[in-house]
């Protein structure tokens, strides 16, 4: 690795507490930035806000911002409709989020849906956060408030954490207590450290 500017990703599935490991990052003293941050950020763009409203109509815009629930009511039904909003949102998401991340001696940046778009190789590694799928149901279940079996069905949609071989990357098995979880991410941050 180089000397400097140096951009981490950190993913991980539905419910595997990459926000968590984030957060102790941020607590150690480096800046984490997020992709979901970072969308809202890109949706006030007038540009994106056009191309938007001409691909899914003109319903989804109030006061003259893109509402992001009707935009997600539009898209989440249709893998179509889905595929077309991710083509135009997340270059941008993209662009933006290592714009900031640039200058910095060492970042990281928490991207939900890394290996779905095969943007892990645009950062120098990768942390991969995995918890048992129960685990990952339940923290998911009570942070957003819904039933189980919805959860169930969005983890069924996403990238396959289970079955995947992470060797080449950095891997935080979080096994729900938090201690542990935090220990785990400290000796990942110094791996990475001594590595630049």
């Amino acid at each position: 690795m180089t000397q400097n500017n140096i951009k981490i990703a950190i993913t991980g599935g539905i419910g595997s507490g990459k926000s968590t490991v984030c957060q102790i990052i941020k607590e150690y003293g480096y800046p984490v930035y997020s992709c979901d941050e970072i969308y809202n950020e890109v949706l006030t763009s007038p540009q994106l806000v056009k191309k938007l409203a001409d691909e899914f109509g003109c319903g989804i815009i109030s006061n003259g911002i893109i509402n992001r629930k009707t935009l997600a009511e539009a898209v989440f039904s249709d893998r179509e409709k889905l595929k077309k909003l991710n083509a135009l949102t997340h270059p941008e998401i993209m662009s933006l989020a290592l714009k900031k991340m640039e200058g910095r001696a060492l970042s990281f940046l928490e991207v939900p849906l890394l290996f779905e778009n095969n943007f892990q190789n645009l950062f120098n590694g990768v942390i991969v956060v995995l918890r048992d799928f129960e685990a990952r149901v339940k923290a998911a279940s009570i942070r957003d408030g819904v039933e189980a079996d919805e959860i169930k069905l969005r983890v069924k949609n996403q990238f396959d954490y289970d079955n995947f071989d992470f060797s080449e990357y950095n891997v935080i098995h979080n096994c729900g207590n938090l201690g542990n979880l935090r220990a785990k991410t400290v000796e990942i941050i110094k791996k990475i450290e001594s590595a630049t």
